[in-house]
């Protein structure tokens, strides 16, 4: 039997019966589930295993990799500026990179890098698994690039160009990369496990990631159902982001560097303590990590439509998914933060002041494939509605 350890707040129990069905019924390898409520931890659990070939157990400590949930990490770093007036939504983008108006993008704002709206979900000059661990020099292949001309690259998800433009405002802006400005000004104020390039000090607390057995049949991941398609292939194979014959993401070359769109590592505690301060405000524990005013413009739609691939419908902030009928962030209609490919998810429910975080090392394909992330949520949504 799975060994599930941690804790639940009265009135949580469903959430860990949910977490161990996970595991007895669901198959689940290793994972970890977390959720704060008025600042405070009411949900905090792990369990199985962190490398299935070795057999070292998930701990208290260990770190997990999640994907595109590094993105609402980068959406507080774009919020931060933002805050502080360093930032404005409708100023271009060449106002702080002038590089960046090369190739008719003079008239790109910001609202629209944050957004999934600036033409660039891909890069167009051939790229190798390696060039992904080089922001510097991806921001500056998509600041010589000129818009998309496919019509659907108006908005559509920039899987991985989201980060290294986003990431490149912020060092325009500041001066800091984008992870040493959130180490600095998000993950040292909070006290977080989080990091967006991973020290090599904690390198031997993450855990392995593993694809699940026929992983690849979403249209993100699997590149036979839309082979012929040019705007799918620059956006996901190339490199192909998840090559089914290896994971370049156990790297230690990919851990250490910042990838700004997919690259995070730390602890489901850690991101739910996060997303608990957005859910309070943007104030935890005498920290003032945003101010309101902020904070509201980050959830308000910036963009709204649907997914030219898979055809759901998509919403965006400032770089925070925001809630549609599919219910991707749980059952709660205010609900903001991001998910993360293979079937992780961490976002904030206000209303409920709820952050939470879900992150596990086997990468499955979405609903109804993957029904462990929901079946938890219908129980926390469950808890809080209740209480």
């Amino acid at each position: 039997m799975t060994n599930i350890e941690g804790f639940v707040a009265p009135g949580f129990e469903e959430v860990a019966e949910e977490f161990e069905r996970n595991f007895t019924d669901r198959g689940e390898v290793g994972a970890a589930f977390a959720a704060v409520r008025d600042g405070r931890p009411v949900v905090d659990l792990w369990g199985g295993l962190a490398d299935r070939a070795t057999g070292r157990p998930w701990r208290q400590d260990t770190l997990q990799l999640v994907f595109s949930g590094t993105k609402g990490l980068v959406a507080v770093c774009l919020l931060i500026l933002i805050d502080r007036g360093l930032l404005e939504l409708d100023a271009p983008v060449a106002d702080h990179w002038p590089e960046f108006a090369a190739g008719g993008k003079g008239a790109i704002r910001v609202r629209d890098v944050v957004s999934h709206r600036a033409r660039l979900p891909g890069i167009r000059s051939p790229l190798v698994e390696a060039d992904l661990t080089d922001p510097r020099n991806l921001a500056g292949l998509l600041a010589a690039q000129a818009p998309d001309p496919d019509p659907r690259a108006g908005l559509v998800y920039h899987a991985l160009t989201y980060g290294w433009l986003a990431g490149e405002l912020v060092r325009r802006v500041d001066g800091r990369t984008v992870g040493r400005f959130f180490a600095d000004e998000v993950a040292a104020p909070l006290g977080l496990d989080l990091w967006i390039g991973l020290p090599a000090a904690y390198e031997d607390r993450v855990s392995t990631l593993e694809y699940a057995p026929g992983w690849g049949a979403g249209p993100a991941a699997d590149p036979r159902q839309l082979a012929d398609d040019a705007l799918f292939h620059r956006i996901w194979r190339n490199p192909p982001i998840f090559p089914t014959d290896h994971i370049p993401w156990n790297s230690r070359a990919f851990h250490e560097a910042e990838i700004p769109g997919a690259g995070a590592i730390g602890t489901a505690r850690s991101i739910a303590r996060l997303y608990g301060c957005l859910a309070c405000g943007g104030v935890l524990d005498g920290v003032a990590l945003l101010g309101s005013a902020a904070l509201e413009q980050g959830r308000s739609p910036l963009a709204e439509g649907t997914d030219p691939f898979s055809k759901d419908p998509m919403a965006y902030g400032v770089g925070l998914q925001l809630q549609t009928p599919l219910r991707l962030l749980g059952p709660a209609p205010d609900a903001f933060g991001h998910d993360g490919a293979g079937g992780s998810v961490h976002a904030a429910w206000p209303r409920n002041g709820i952050g939470f975080s879900y992150s596990m090392n086997q990468l499955r394909d979405a609903e109804p494939v993957d029904s462990r992330r929901r079946a938890l949520l219908t129980a926390l949504w469950k808890a809080t509605e209740d209480r």
